[in-house]
């Protein structure tokens, strides 16, 4: 029987509870509170399930919420805090797929450039935006955006 993403994370935490893995543990219950409030968000039942693409959606989120803290942290010295959070981004990261290399992301880029014909910055959002379309969940927003602006300069 097929498991969703959803229902795996669920049981997960119950290892981890068993394992006696807090950090882990804490993730996950996090998760699926995340969870919770995107099916509410959606107008669903809390005790409802997420599908895989939208579970991955909320994935994604909380990762670079953990992304951002670091950085945060790092920038104010608070090294202390920048361990919690990379333990916690090590816990999402396991549930996420592959992302895609620098130098993959160069290549669809400038293969998207070139199909659609893009010559100057002045399409650039257009560029930006049927790349991020294409790869959404495989290639860091970031990365995309830094490939983009090196493209059209």
């Amino acid at each position: 029987m097929y498991m969703t993403l959803h229902q795996k994370i669920k049981d997960e935490i119950k290892t981890a509870m068993k394992a006696r893995e807090g950090v882990k543990l804490r993730t996950l219950r996090g998760l699926v509170a995340a969870f919770t409030n995107e099916l509410v968000a959606k107008k669903q039942k809390p005790d409802g399930e997420l599908a895989d693409a939208e579970a991955l959606t909320v994935i994604h989120r909380e990762a670079r919420k953990r992304r951002e803290s670091i950085e945060s942290f790092e920038k104010g010295g608070r090294q202390d805090l920048v361990a919690g959070e990379q333990a916690e981004l090590a816990v999402l990261t396991e549930y996420l797929p592959e992302l895609m290399s620098k130098e993959e992301i160069r290549a669809f880029v400038t293969a998207k450039k070139n199909e659609l014909g893009i010559t100057d910055e002045s399409k650039k959002g257009m560029l930006m935006g049927t790349v991020m379309k294409e790869l959404t969940g495989r290639a860091d927003g970031n990365l995309v955006k830094e490939i983009v602006d090196e493209l059209l300069k």
